[in-house]
């Protein structure tokens, strides 16, 4: 079908279909990246989650489902994006928990640019400027690559918008993790990191980061969660997460 946008969109369901998901059939697309970095935020109810490039709502619908009483706003550079994400708010009956806005986190609109919340979830563009060929897709090439705005600039905005003693939750590459660690440093501590092994003897590709603003405590190495069994198939952890919409316990004994 065609969205109003004008774009391929499919319809896809996240958490065995719990999430219902319109997203470009072409480009980025949202899969289970977003379940698990909605289900490393630990908010409690009545409070604020800021979903910083929050593409077509994947993480904020995730994360709505798994706590409803929480009041989640997005913002999304691509006005596409944007406009799948609220209907994809609506068509999932949340229109009244979360919003989205169209903007861009260098000039952000005043609902988000004057506004603190407890937490903040991320996943910013992948890959550093001019480290890898950009995708032919102008919506994949913006949600994959830095281009003008660098890491440390997302990861300054997320510090800003969240209040002292709140949460900064990043899911990155693993190879990216000496740039996530160095620019939430800048006003965040009591950082845990969390691997997400693929299957057992396999290197991380993927780490999520979370990190409390203003925290003074040291930085903790989570033994993470392996996703897949060696056969393949889904580990029963992984499982409970990315199916029944099961947190992701962050805390850990190891320290650094």
């Amino acid at each position: 079908m065609k969205a109003d946008t004008g774009r391929d969109v499919t319809q896809d369901g996240l958490l065995d279909r719990r999430v219902l998901l319109s997203q470009p059939r072409y480009g980025y697309r949202a899969g289970s990246d977003a379940i698990l970095l909605a289900a490393a935020v630990r908010a409690r109810p009545g409070q604020t989650v800021l979903d910083a490039g929050a593409g077509v709502g994947a993480v904020s619908l995730c994360l709505a489902w798994r706590c409803p009483d929480l009041a989640i706003r997005g913002l999304e550079i691509q006005p596409e994006l944007a406009g799948l994400a609220a209907g994809n708010i609506a068509a999932n009956g949340m229109s009244a928990r979360i919003g989205i806005v169209a903007g861009d986190i260098r000039q952000p609109p005043s609902e988000i640019g004057q506004t603190i919340f407890d937490h903040t979830v991320c996943n910013p563009p992948f890959y550093a400027r001019g480290s890898a060929s950009p995708s032919p897709d102008q919506g994949k090439a913006l949600a994959h690559g830095e281009g003008e705005i660098p890491l440390k600039d997302w990861l300054a905005f997320c510090l800003r918008r969240t209040v002292p003693g709140g949460s900064i939750t990043v899911i990155h590459r693993s190879d990216r993790l000496p740039s996530l660690l160095s620019g939430l440093a800048q006003g965040a501590g009591d950082m845990v990191i969390f691997p997400l092994w693929p299957r057992p003897g396999r290197s991380a590709k993927r780490v999520i980061v979370q990190a409390r603003v203003q925290g003074k405590g040291p930085t903790i190495l989570h033994p993470g969660l392996c996703l897949h069994l060696a056969n393949g198939g889904d580990t029963e952890q992984a499982k409970a997460v990315l199916r029944q919409g099961a947190p992701l316990d962050l805390s850990s004994p190891k320290v650094l």
